[in-house]
């Protein structure tokens, strides 16, 4: 135990005087249970929870949300988590912490300027919604649109990383004959022609894909509209990689011998958005794979947009080809992706604690700041705004001195 000499000749306990230091700054988080049926992913760990609680914030849980990442009521309380039945207890709180976006009766039971953090997802969002968040003065921050000092968002990249990997493992399942498929082998072995990998999209997602599936032996063909996107691609995973930009005629040609096709592109707060044509699903043979990375931002193709609408199939065939459109991929690896999020998330909140309070933490972290569509009841991101029709100004016109 380490003594700190004061100049009054006393000696303090430098944990006693850590504690002090400590409750000069106190913020009561919430954790509400998600919908369970679509969502498994929890936004903090116990282990995350633990290091909170030391560091002065008070964490309200609810109970039974943990269960999906295989965790135990009892696990957070022994974290220091103070479990409540009731999810209008954790509601409550000064910040909610989810991983869907709120629902208009989540929304209800929030006290007025409160703050929740959770995932964009705009098909899960309503302008009902958004209109009662504006009443209340709720400010609500999106994972996807913060951005670190390198201008890129930590949630997306991680994210990114375990769904691309997640993607060629689920592909292996889907395309062998235990669930429908044509029954071969993802990769190669001698003899035998490798499997036909396309992948749409060179970003993070597009590049672990790329590397699983190259690992396995499979022929991976990676296409996007970014050069430089494709020129690191090439240059991480070696020059046996094939790299188009989004050329038709290739396109059509390489789907045609396709096995398994990959869509990995981003469309968060972009201004061109490309998506594959029904016309080139049309040309791929019968017993292929389509697996979409990004049904959560509307589709990268014509024919699984429409696996955005609620209640659709996540497995579905069309034109002969088996679709898979699940929300969020990574949900199927809850636990490592809850971990993956709760590391962030306990970085993100220790040097908030640094700053003394949410608001001046806003005015001193550009990229924090950009990750709110909305702040005290106002519409601050265009992204957002747009898609709802709804009045857009910038956030520093709410923040003294940003």
């Amino acid at each position: 135990m380490i003594l700190e000499y004061q100049k009054s000749t006393s000696f303090v306990v430098r944990e006693l005087l850590l504690k002090a230091e400590k409750s000069n700054f106190s913020l009561v988080i919430g954790i509400p249970c998600e919908d369970q049926d679509v969502e498994k992913r929890l936004a903090l760990t116990p282990e995350s929870v633990a290091l909170l609680v030391s560091a002065g914030y008070r964490v309200l849980f609810q109970a039974g949300a943990g269960l999906t990442i295989n965790y135990s009521d009892s696990y957070y309380a022994e974290s220091g988590a103070e479990i409540v039945e009731a999810a209008r207890e954790v509601f409550q709180a000064d910040l909610i912490l989810k991983v869907l976006p709120p629902t208009l009766a989540e929304v209800q039971m929030m006290r007025r300027r409160s703050t929740i953090f959770s995932f964009l997802y705009l098909h899960r969002l309503t302008k009902p919604l958004l209109e009662l968040m504006q009443e209340k003065k709720i400010s609500a921050l999106a994972y996807e649109l913060t951005y670190d000092d390198t201008g890129v968002s930590p949630f997306v990249t991680s994210i990114s990383e375990i769904e691309g990997a997640s993607s060629i493992t689920l592909a292996a399942e889907l395309i062998s004959n235990a669930h429908g498929g044509k029954g071969i082998l993802l990769g190669g072995i001698p003899g035998i022609s490798p499997t036909e990998v396309v992948i749409i999209g060179a970003g993070v997602a597009g590049t672990m894909a790329a590397r699983a599936a190259m690992a396995l032996g499979a022929s991976v063909k990676v296409f996007d509209n970014d050069i430089q996107k494709l020129r690191n691609i090439r240059h991480e995973l070696g020059s046996s990689l094939f790299t188009s930009i989004l050329q038709p005629n290739v396109l059509k040609n390489v789907f045609r011998s396709a096995d398994v096709v990959i869509g990995a592109m981003q469309y968060i707060n972009k201004t061109h958005i490309y998506r594959i044509s029904e016309d080139l699903i049309r040309e791929m043979k019968r017993g292929a794979l389509i697996i979409d990375l990004r049904i959560a931002q509307g589709g990268c193709f014509e024919s699984t947009m429409e696996a955005c609408l609620p209640d659709h199939p996540v497995i579905f065939e069309k034109y002969g080809v088996l679709h898979f459109c699940e929300m969020s991929l990574s949900s199927r690896v809850a636990r490592t992706a809850s971990m993956a999020l709760s590391n962030i998330l306990v970085s993100l909140f220790t040097n908030l604690g640094d700053y003394g309070d949410l608001a001046h933490f806003i005015r001193c972290d550009r990229g924090f700041a950009t990750g709110f569509y909305m702040y005290t009841g106002k519409m601050v991101n265009s992204y957002v705004g747009n898609h709802f029709n709804l009045p857009v100004a910038d956030i520093g016109l709410y923040l003294q001195g940003y």
